[in-house]
């Protein structure tokens, strides 16, 4: 299911001209596949839990509209749980979230709602936690997309043994089910699409990656513990504070390294295909490992975004920049996969939708057992066989 609405970076970062914001089309001739959508098993020997948080940070105004307040926050708890537990597998989307996806996405009349508030997660409500500590991630979606939309990637990672906090900025998405039925739509979207030219619309990005970085931030406040206050989560106890991650699809990418820049306490990070408007620090990430991960078509090395090798140089520690030929800009989120199952198909991106979720996983999941798990992974080497699609880029 791609989006409709690319934002001049991320229309760079799908192989468009930059400032050519357009439509992504697609062919959906085939109707919905037999049964219901279904997110694929993680490979990881734990069973995954799910909670939800609403976290209120009330240091801060909501960037994109002050008068509702503090900045308000919705976060998915993935964490590896104990199997046979749990009341009953975890919902995906709510139906306010999936009518406003569907709209953004222009599959509304086309797709029913049901279809995706039914999609199948293998995460489970009130599960018992795994033993022991655990690392943590941080994710960041897309601009306009919701958490869920992260779905695939956290229930990897939570089954490999990582707890995963998956957040929802409010106002960047296409919107946002909070408690007591209060909903956020895309403030930020209009104030992109009304900036007068490229350079404020990318300034108007770099402020959603540096709000983002606080965001985050703040998660990981509410989390640990830290400045004394109460965890905001019954489980924190799981959390090992010196393993902390993050990464993010499109600017969400982008927001992963920009809270590797403002918050040491991140010891790696991933950027899924996503322009940096606010950039690397010229002195680096303190030696952190770092990963980019993007399509052959917008992100290989003299391609339309020039930020991946400005930043990809300011590196300055462990570090990959991966290319998946027949990628798009959104194969590395759920879309690809659930809109495959429905037999819908991108023609500018004809990498198959279980290839996308297939190779996301292998190569985010192989980062973080690397950096935080401490686990050799001979993926991260160079190429494979069993992954032609996967360049190793080295400018």
């Amino acid at each position: 299911m791609p989006s409709p609405l690319l934002t001049a970076g991320e229309a760079a970062a799908a192989g468009h001209a930059p400032g050519d914001v357009r439509s992504v089309t697609f062919a959906a001739e085939a109707g919905p596949a037999e049964g219901r959508l279904a997110l694929p098993r993680p490979t990881g020997p734990y069973a995954v839990g799910r909670d939800t948080l609403h976290l209120v940070d009330r240091s801060r105004t909501d960037p994109w509209q002050p008068q509702s307040g503090p900045r308000e926050l919705m976060v998915s708890m993935y964490y590896p749980a104990r199997h046979g537990t749990g009341d009953g597998t975890a919902s995906y989307m709510t139906r306010p979230e999936a009518k406003a996806l569907l709209k953004g996405q222009k599959l509304d009349g086309k797709i029913p709602v049901e279809t995706v508030t039914s999609v199948r997660t293998n995460a489970r409500t009130d599960a018992r936690p795994a033993r022991g500590r655990h690392p943590l991630i941080v994710l960041s979606p897309g601009f306009t997309l919701q958490r869920t939309t992260l779905s695939v990637l956290a229930e990897e990672l939570a089954g490999r043994g990582h707890v995963v906090a998956v957040v929802d900025h409010a106002y960047e998405s296409y919107g946002t089910s909070f408690p007591g039925g209060g909903f956020t739509e895309c403030a930020a979207c209009d104030a992109v699409e009304d900036a007068p030219d490229e350079d404020e619309s990318r300034a108007v990005l770099a402020k959603v990656a540096e709000g983002r970085s606080a965001d985050l931030s703040f998660v990981l406040d509410r989390l640990t513990g830290r400045h004394g206050q109460r965890p905001a989560w019954p489980h924190t106890r799981m959390i090992d504070p010196h393993r902390i991650g993050a990464a993010g699809h499109s600017i969400g990418g982008n927001a992963a390294a920009r809270l590797m820049a403002d918050d040491p306490r991140v010891r790696a990070g991933v950027n899924l295909d996503g322009s940096f408007f606010a950039p690397v620090p010229e002195s680096g990430l303190g030696g952190r490992p770092f990963m980019l991960m993007g399509t052959a078509a917008g992100h290989s090395p003299g391609g339309v975004d020039p930020t991946w090798e400005r930043d990809f140089a300011r590196l300055d520690g462990w570090k990959r920049w991966l290319t998946v030929t027949g990628a798009g800009h959104f194969t590395f989120n759920d879309l690809p996969v659930l809109a495959g199952q429905l037999g819908i198909t991108d023609p500018n991106a004809p990498l198959p939708g279980d290839r996308s979720g297939e190779i996301t996983r292998a190569y985010v999941g192989a980062f973080f057992d690397r950096h935080l798990h401490g686990l050799p992974q001979p993926l991260l080497r160079g190429p494979s066989p069993a992954n032609p699609e996967v360049d190793f880029q080295r400018p």
